[in-house]
């Protein structure tokens, strides 16, 4: 039993990846607003019906991949060692993301992760999609927050800032990359908006 259900499992999984795959390549090709689901589930070989037992949305087939990263603020100050502030894991979570070239930095490479990210940034339902999943990521990480015993105004003050941060940094990031500049020589200024963005987060805006 426990066999069969994880040969299900699997089956679920790649099938999600087919469809995902499809789409993905198939909006980057032509353009998101230009293809219809139908031609997703053809080109993927399941029916209509099953492609949105998967994906409940036209939008979901690109935002899916968002989805992990969604409660990642939250996650890392929840597990940030002992004697670490909340602030200081954050900052230090996204350096870290910086060397290892993550996508939620906006520092990867990969054709398709810019692709991507013009099609997001570029597709007006998807940006309205991307700001309901920034959205939620916000609130989690203003739980996260009070759970660590910052006061509930001050846990959510913060968290939209830090949200407003880190997305500024991704973005700028992967609007660099998409216009041509390797990751490589992006870096340098990639860890200095870094470490400009978490010390005003530390220290205030400085602003009259």
């Amino acid at each position: 039993m426990g066999e069969e259900l994880g040969l299900r499992e699997r089956k679920k999984v790649r099938t999600r990846e087919a469809i995902s795959s499809a789409a993905i390549a198939l909006f980057l090709e032509s353009g998101f607003d230009a293809v219809p689901v139908a031609e997703v589930a053809r080109v993927a070989e399941v029916a209509k019906r099953t492609l949105f037992a998967y994906f409940p949305t036209k939008e979901d087939l690109v935002l899916h991949r968002f989805a992990d990263h969604e409660t990642e603020s939250a996650d890392v100050v929840r597990r940030r060692p002992a004697g670490l502030g909340p602030l200081a894991a954050l900052r230090e979570d996204f350096l870290a993301g910086l060397r290892q070239r993550e996508p939620v930095t906006g520092l990867a490479e990969d054709p398709e992760v810019l692709g991507v990210f013009r099609m997001v940034t570029e597709t007006p339902t998807l940006a309205a999609r991307m700001l309901r999943f920034n959205a939620a990521g916000e609130a989690a990480l203003a739980v996260a927050l009070a759970e660590a015993g910052t006061p509930p105004l001050e846990s959510a003050l913060a968290a939209a800032q830090v949200s407003a941060v880190r997305w500024s940094l991704a973005t700028a990031n992967m609007a660099t990359l998409a216009a041509g500049v390797t990751a490589a020589a992006r870096y340098p200024d990639a860890v200095a908006a870094a470490e400009r963005g978490f010390a005003m987060l530390r220290d205030g805006v400085g602003l009259d």
